[in-house]
């Protein structure tokens, strides 16, 4: 009778490990991933406000970051991933509200700077 019991308490505790396990590996790219999603939703919606346009500095800073997300975890570097992803969100966040701004007031981005002339 005492063999049984603790052979049951034995497989209740490894199946609680590994479950522990498997939710604690997960998490890192399941965050990761949910992320994203947001960072390239929040994305899709500064290019519809044309902030490519309109406020490129912003724009280009989102593109950026959600570039070096992707790139982390593609190295399995989730909390980079996360953190890099996060920026993204909140500059694409920056660059659709400013190119609505911008549109709202009717300004046009302002043209690039002359290049320099060839020697």
């Amino acid at each position: 009778m005492f063999g049984a019991r603790s052979s049951r308490w034995r497989l209740t505790l490894a199946v609680s490990l590994s479950f522990g396990a498997c939710a604690l590996w997960g998490c890192g790219p399941t965050q990761s991933t949910a992320y994203l999603i947001d960072a390239e939703t929040m994305m899709e919606g500064a290019r519809t406000a044309q902030a490519e346009k309109l406020a490129p500095y912003d724009w280009t800073l989102a593109k950026l970051y959600l570039q070096k997300s992707k790139e982390e975890v593609g190295y399995s570097d989730f909390e980079q991933a996360v953190d890099y992803a996060k920026k993204a969100v909140d500059y694409a966040t920056r660059a659709r509200d400013n190119a609505m701004k911008a549109a709202r007031k009717g300004e046009q981005p302002a043209p690039p700077p002359p290049s320099p002339a060839a020697p």
